[in-house]
């Protein structure tokens, strides 16, 4: 017996539809998985109209197949409105993919909802009453949970197009899935709740959606659903005036504040910055802070983490009128201890100390710079002596905010001396944002503030034993230089490169190299010839082969920057003895080097 694709050569408009059959049936998942990738080219291939006859009636007894199989054909049905005729004929889409929103793997199935949006979008009205909303009612009374959960994502979609008596259908519907029986039903619909709320009217939101959003938040059986009745608060406050927020919403709120799971707490402290922008200034002053106060000393570090990460932007938001008094008598005794037995500052969990290092120094603007000085700087000072390396990182690399404050001559008395210690943090990524901060604190103290308190340091991470930190270390060098002139690195930076040259350590003579590669574009060119260029050419008999390569791509790069009568009188000579070099990788480099200087 011939099979499928012998019969497809009698009658070629058999073929493709022949073909995908034969590649569905086919036991490897690759290959079917491939065949629905193409599903465009073989609807092209049979033309509209026998698309819409008989490959998507295909498709929709087929669907059973593997999870990535039916994924791949969720996606491409969302694609496929040309290819059925257009807008016209969008609705015949609609029998896979609603079979497709049914399945159990969860992936899938949001898959088919995302193509169904998009189609939504493609129908008219009348079609969009004639099919689109009967099948989300078909979907939302299914017997199986999966439909319903499905269901929960197109109500706002088709919402604002339908006539006034299928909106009132829609929300009676999506009420009913808000009391569903089964949890998983109930947190689709918490987490749809707010994207339904922005496209109903205003007069319903009171009357319909608050019940639905106080039914949510107060779940009894799922904690999973009141997190998600959290997101839908901040939409649903949004829409409404301030009495109508304090009246309605807020007594939810205060009480998933102080919910008896840690997950609804913590994403309060997660979103609450949304709801602040959300409520108003007025309604934050009066609920907010109170609330916040509560997250801030919460049993739970995640939940405290959380608040913490949200001190710079909830201050942020106060009202300016009132923002400085709430802050020194709401927030910063939370943070010092003053309220709770151990503050912020001091907590017994490093994320939480690391969340709070990460934002408290952005509260020096804000606060001004008496506040700072007495109030902020030995919480900082704390934090920067602080046994988490992530605290006292996190510490640093915000020290900018404070110093655009107070000064660099009050930040260096204060802070200084604990900077300097942090330079020789056994945490090397310590000593790397020391040394990524260190070009702006060189531009703010001045030449000889800098020469007397850290240029010491400066030299010594030349030599540090962790690569990164050299390798910054003369990244630095070069940004100094760019700052004090070449005059201050003639007089400081040569002497310690020069020295470093005859270190005995092959690692520190190749730093050597890398410092002078980093220098040449910043230094002058008499600098170049007298100082730099005897101390690489001095190197290019050195023991060690890779100090011997790097000095050819050294030469390489300042070639150029010195007198043509140098090039030939020195560097010539030192490329082609390393042109015959026994190592492979030096005489490679040193061809290379010779080629790019047109040295013959």
């Amino acid at each position: 017996m011939a099979s499928t694709s012998d019969q497809c050569t009698a009658d070629d408009s058999l073929y493709p539809i022949a073909v995908l059959i034969d590649e569905l049936r086919n036991e490897d998942v690759q290959r079917r998985l491939n065949s629905i990738k193409k599903l465009s080219t073989i609807a092209l291939a049979l033309g509209v109209e026998r698309s819409r006859g008989e490959l998507i009636p295909f498709l929709t007894d087929t669907i059973y197949d593997e999870d990535e199989v039916l994924l791949a054909l969720a996606e491409q049905l969302g694609t496929f409105t040309p290819l059925v005729g257009g807008q016209e004929h969008v609705p015949c889409l609609l029998a896979p993919l609603e079979s497709l929103a049914t399945v159990e793997e969860t992936v899938v199935r949001d898959k088919a909802v995302e193509s169904l949006r998009k189609l939504s979008e493609e129908h008219s009205q009348a079609d969009l009453e004639t099919h689109f909303v009967p099948m989300v009612k078909r979907l939302a009374a299914g017997d199986w949970f999966t439909s319903r959960t499905s269901a929960c994502g197109l109500f706002s979609v088709c919402y604002t197009r339908c006539n006034a008596t299928i909106k009132g259908e829609l929300r009676a519907m999506f009420n009913c899935l808000c009391g569903d029986d089964t949890p998983m039903v109930r947190r689709a619909a918490a987490s749809k709740l707010g994207e339904f709320a922005k496209v109903v009217e205003p007069e319903y939101i009171k009357s319909d959606l608050i019940p639905m959003f106080n039914s949510l938040a107060s779940d009894e059986q799922q904690d999973s659903v009141r997190l998600l009745a959290v997101e839908a608060c901040v939409s649903i406050a949004s829409l409404l005036s301030n009495e109508d927020t304090e009246n309605l919403i807020m007594p939810t709120m205060r009480c998933c504040a102080e919910d008896k799971s840690w997950r609804v707490r913590y994403m309060v402290a997660d979103k609450f910055n949304e709801l602040q922008d959300a409520v108003g200034p007025e309604i934050t002053k009066q609920d907010l802070v109170p609330a916040f106060q509560s997250l801030l000393k919460d049993c739970e570090a995640e939940v405290r983490a959380a608040a913490s990460h949200k001190v710079k932007a909830f201050c942020d938001k106060l009202s300016p009128g009132a923002r400085e008094q709430i802050i020194m008598t709401s927030i910063l005794p939370y943070v010092l201890a003053t309220f709770v037995p151990t503050g912020l500052v001091s907590d017994a969990n490093q994320h939480v100390k690391s969340a709070l290092a990460s934002v408290i120094m952005g509260l020096s603007p804000i606060l001004g710079k008496d506040n700072t000085i007495q109030h902020l700087l030995p919480l900082f000072l704390a934090q920067l002596k602080d046994e988490c390396p992530e605290v006292r990182l996190n510490i640093i690399s915000n020290l900018d905010c404070v110093n655009e404050v107070i000064g660099i001559q009050q930040l260096s008395q204060s802070l200084l001396p604990a900077i300097v210690e942090l330079a020789e943090d056994n945490k090397w990524r310590v000593r790397l944002a020391i040394i990524e901060y260190m070009p702006l604190l060189a531009g703010q103290l001045g030449v000889e503030f800098f020469d007397e308190k850290l240029n010491l340091l400066c030299m010594q991470w030349l030599v540090d034993n962790v690569f990164a930190i050299r390798e910054a270390a003369t990244n630095n060098l070069k940004k100094l230089v760019e700052k004090f002139g070449a005059s201050w690195a003639k007089r400081t930076v040569i002497p310690r490169i020069l020295e470093m040259s005859r270190d005995q350590n092959y690692l520190h003579r190749m730093t050597c190299l890398f410092c002078i590669n980093v220098l040449i574009d910043v230094v002058e060119s008499e600098v170049l010839s007298k100082d730099m260029l005897p101390i690489v050419t001095a190197l290019a008999t050195d023991a060690v082969a890779n100090v011997r390569f790097n000095v050819a791509k050294t030469l390489q790069k300042l070639g150029p920057k010195v007198d043509q009568s140098l090039c030939v009188a020195h560097v010539k000579p030192v490329l082609e003895k390393l042109s015959g070099d026994g190592d492979v990788d030096v005489k490679f480099y040193a061809e290379e080097a010779m080629a790019a200087l047109s040295i013959k």
